[in-house]
């Protein structure tokens, strides 16, 4: 599968006619939602985790030299803690090209912090596209992030910068916080003012 997945993405019609979605993010959505919302809140989904292993072609990296970004992976009794917008349909447009470099929109459940649930989208880049670049030892995906710069900036802002909000949220992550530590290693502690 192309790793450009706005086609595809364009052609989910499950919340057609809807007039407001949740939208689950888990990377950078936690921290930088660029889009308007019509509410915010803290929310988890089961059987996920989080993983730097996508590859980021077009905005922490490049073509010749991509950064690592999160997805999600398939695991068995697993909650991945993030944020959930609501959003109306026009956002998706915008959200499309952003996440195009090879994720999906999925259909999921996800859990508020009040107790309530309800159903919505969360994009996953899997195995299939051609930026997923895997796993691989956390000292060489911290490596890679350490040196990875795109368009939007050093791939370590990412890293920092999702760290951080998972912090102020008060959800650890022991992949992401393990990165930050072993990016210490290299020189990168903390986001730029």
């Amino acid at each position: 599968m192309s790793h450009n997945t706005i086609a595809i993405n364009q052609r989910m019609n499950k919340f057609d006619g809807h007039k407001s979605v949740w939208l689950f993010g888990y990377g950078s959505l936690i921290f930088k939602a660029d889009f308007p919302y019509l509410d915010r809140r803290p929310a988890h989904i089961g059987g996920w985790s989080r993983r730097f292993w996508q590859g980021s072609h077009d905005h922490r990296g490049t073509e010749t030299a991509p950064g690592r970004v999160v997805t999600l992976v398939p695991d068995a009794g697993a909650l991945c803690h993030g944020m959930a917008y609501l959003v109306t349909p026009e956002e998706f447009a915008h959200l499309d090209h952003r996440e195009k470099n090879g994720y999906l929109r999925l259909a999921t459940e996800m859990h508020f912090d009040d107790g309530s649930s309800d159903e919505g989208i969360v994009y996953i880049a899997t195995h299939e596209n051609e930026a997923y670049l895997g796993p691989a030892d956390e000292i060489d995906i911290a490596r890679q992030i350490a040196t990875a710069r795109g368009p939007s900036g050093p791939n370590s802002e990412y890293l920092l910068g999702l760290a951080q909000a998972l912090r102020e949220l008060g959800k650890p992550d022991p992949h992401v916080f393990a990165l930050e530590r072993h990016l210490a290693d290299f020189g990168v502690t903390q986001l730029r003012a």
